[in-house]
C-alpha cells in the first residue's frame, strides 16, 4: 500500500545524524551505490539535496551548533573552531569552542571540554524544558559534535578519546559505557588488514602524489595495533560510535516511553579521511561505502526493537579535494595558499611597513577566516596596522575579499535563498560582536589554505564557497511519503521541522530557521506550528 500523508502521531524517538564532512558533492557522487542506511533515506525519504550550512565559516564546531538549534552562528556563538580572546586571563589566547577557558591550567590544546560557549538551547534542551522526562543523549567521535548538538542539559554526552568514551570533567563512567570503552581497547590492541575496495571505488585507486615522496588516493585503512590515529580516520571509528548509540538506546530505552526522546550521533570519521587524504579517492570511496552499510544495520535494529523513531540526517559542512588530484582531474588552476597569508607571515610583513617590527600585530587561526589586531596598540598604530592589512591582503591574487569587523556589523542578518547570499551575508550569518575577528580573511575559490600538505592534513574545508557550504538534508519516518526538493534550505531548518513533528512550539523569534513541510502533496507537518 502506498504510504500515507503522515502518521497521526509524534515519534517516540527522533535520531539526529550529522556525518561530518559530508558534502552534498560526496552524497550525489556515491547515491547510485547506495544499498543500506543511505539508500533508505534517499529512496523511502524525504531528500533536500541542497542544503546550506548557510553561513562563511563552515568549521566543525559552527557547523554542528546549527544543526539542532535552528540558529546560525551568530546567534549560537560558535563562530569557529578556535577564535581568539587578546583579554583571556591565560597565556595561550586562542579559545576552543568546546571548553571553558577560566579552569585553571588549561589551553586550547589541553582544555577542560564545557558547552559554555553555546549561547542558545538545543532542540533536546527544549524537549526537556516542555517535558523533564524526555531523555536526551549525545555522543560523538568528537566533543565538539556531541556537546554542540547536545546541547549543556543533555544527561549524557560521549565523545571518542584515544583512550575510549569520554565526557564531562569529574562524569563517572556507567558500566555500558565502560563495556564498550573495552571494546574499542581490545579492537584497537589487534592490527587490522583494512577495507576491501567496493567495485565502484576501483577507478579512484590510484597514487596522488603529495610531495616528499608522499602519495595518497590509494589506501585500505590497514592499521597497526594501537594505531589511534588510523583507526580514527577509518570506517572503524563510525561503526564504533553507531554501536554505541545503539547501545544507549537499548539500554535506557529510549523511545519506549510516552514522551519523545532524542540523540544524536556524531559520525566523525569522513571529516577525519577527508583531510588525510581528500575526498576523491579510493579511501573516501571506501568509507562512504562502509557508512552506508553501517547505517543500515543500525536501522535494521532499531527497527527489530519496535522504535517508533524519526530520522534526520545532514552535515557540518563540506569539503575540498586536494589541489594536486584536482590538477590531475581537469583543474590546473587549483592551488595552495601563500605562507604570506598566514598570521606570522602578515605580522611579520605590516610590521615592517609600519615600524612596529618584533611585535606579535596579528593573531589568526591560519591563512583565512578571523584575524585580531594586537590590543596593545594605540589608535594610531592601530588604524596603521589595519589599513596596511587590508593594502597587503586585497592586493594579493588569492584573496576574494576582505571584511572590516564594523562592515560586518552593519550589515543586516541574511534572509532569502541561502544560494543568493553575498559573502558579505554569509560573513554576517557568522558574525558575533564579542568573539569575531577585526578582519575576515575570505580567499578565492579553489584556494586550498594549507600551505604544506606533508605536515598533516592534506585537504580542507571552512571557506565561503558551496563546496564547503553544501550539503544533504535528509528526514526519514515510517510512513512519510518520500519526496524530492531541489531547492535550497539551510540546516538551521531542521530543528522547527523536528519539533512540528512532535507538537513543541518554539518562538519564531528565537531562531534562525523555518519549518519544512515534510508531507508530500496536500497538508502540511508545520501548520498551526
Amino acid at each position: 500500500p502506498a504510504p500515507q500523508s503522515a502518521p497521526a502521531t509524534a515519534p517516540r524517538l527522533i535520531v539526529a545524524i550529522a556525518v561530518d564532512q559530508f558534502s552534498a558533492d560526496l552524497f550525489s557522487e556515491y547515491r547510485r551505490y547506495y544499498e543500506g542506511g543511505l539508500k533508505r533515506l534517499t529512496a523511502d525519504g524525504i531528500v533536500f539535496p541542497r542544503g546550506y550550512q548557510s553561513h562563511a565559516a563552515t568549521e566543525t564546531c559552527p557547523g554542528h551548533s546549527t544543526i539542532l538549534t535552528g540558529s546560525r552562528p551568530s546567534r549560537t556563538g560558535i563562530i569557529a573552531n578556535t577564535w581568539f580572546d587578546l583579554k583571556a586571563g591565560r597565556e595561550d589566547k586562542a579559545i576552543y569552542c568546546a571548553e571553558d577557558e577560566t579552569q585553571p591550567g588549561t589551553s586550547s590544546g589541553a582544555y577542560v571540554a564545557s558547552p559554555v560557549h553555546l549561547r542558545v538551547p538545543t532542540l533536546g534542551g527544549r524537549m526537556k524544558a516542555a517535558n523533564p522526562t524526555t531523555r536526551v543523549v549525545s555522543v560523538a567521535g568528537k566533543d565538539r559534535a556531541a556537546i554542540m548538538m547536545g546541547g549543556p542539559t543533555a544527561d549524557q554526552t560521549w565523545w571518542l578519546s584515544p583512550k575510549g568514551y569520554v565526557s564531562y570533567k569529574d562524569v563517572p563512567t556507567p558500566p555500558l559505557i565502560a563495556k564498550v570503552n573495552a571494546v574499542f581497547a581490545q579492537r584497537l590492541a589487534q592490527s587490522s588488514p583494512g577495507f576491501d575496495l567496493p567495485p565502484q571505488c576501483v577507478a579512484k585507486d590510484f597514487p596522488v602524489g603529495i610531495g616528499a615522496g608522499q602519495t595518497v588516493g590509494t589506501g585500505r585503512f590497514a592499521r597497526e595495533a594501537g594505531d589511534f590515529r588510523i583507526f580514527r580516520a577509518s570506517p572503524e571509528q563510525d561503526a564504533l560510535t553507531l554501536a554505541l548509540a545503539a547501545s544507549v538506546i537499548e539500554t535506557m530505552g529510549l523511545g519506549k516511553q510516552a514522551q519523545t526522546d532524542i540523540i544524536s550521533i556524531g559520525l566523525s570519521a569522513t571529516d577525519y579521511v577527508g583531510h588525510a587524504f581528500g575526498t576523491e579517492g579510493a579511501e573516501s570511496c571506501i568509507q562512504i561505502d562502509r557508512l552506508d552499510q553501517e547505517l543500515g544495520a543500525f536501522f535494521a535494529q532499531l527497527d527489530k526493537d519496535g522504535i517508533d523513531y524519526a530520522v534526520v540526517l545532514t552535515a557540518d559542512h563540506g569539503g575540498h579535494d586536494l589541489p594536486e588530484r584536482h590538477r590531475e582531474n581537469a583543474m590546473p588552476m587549483e592551488q595552495r595558499v601563500d605562507e604570506a597569508l598566514t598570521p606570522k607571515a602578515l605580522t611579520a610583513a605590516v610590521g615592517a611597513k609600519t615600524g612596529l617590527a618584533g611585535r606579535k600585530l596579528i593573531w589568526g587561526d591560519g591563512p583565512m577566516g578571523d584575524l585580531y589586531f594586537d590590543i596593545a596598540l594605540t589608535p594610531s598604530q592601530r588604524a596603521a596596522v589595519e589599513a596596511e592589512t587590508l593594502r597587503t591582503l586585497r592586493a594579493h591574487p588569492q584573496v576574494q575579499a576582505v571584511f572590516t569587523k564594523a562592515e560586518i556589523a552593519a550589515s543586516p542578518s541574511p534572509s532569502g535563498p541561502p544560494e543568493s547570499w553575498s559573502l558579505l551575508q554569509e560573513a554576517r550569518a557568522s558574525f558575533d560582536p564579542e568573539r569575531s575577528g577585526d578582519l575576515l580573511l575570505l580567499l578565492k575559490p579553489r584556494i586550498t589554505p594549507i600551505v604544506d600538505p606533508t605536515r598533516g592534513y592534506v585537504a580542507t574545508h571552512g571557506s565561503p564557497w558551496d563546496t564547503d557550504r553544501r550539503v544533504p538534508i535528509l528526514f526519514w519516518r515510517k510512513g512519510l511519503r518520500p519526496f524530492e526538493q531541489p531547492l535550497g534550505v539551510e540546516t538551521v531548518d531542521i530543528l522547527p521541522t523536528l519539533a512540528a513533528l512532535i507538537g513543541l512550539p518554539v518562538p519564531r523569534g528565537e531562531i534562525d530557521g523555518r519549518c519544512l513541510d515534510l508531507i508530500a502533496g496536500e497538508g502540511d507537518s508545520c501548520a498551526g506550528r
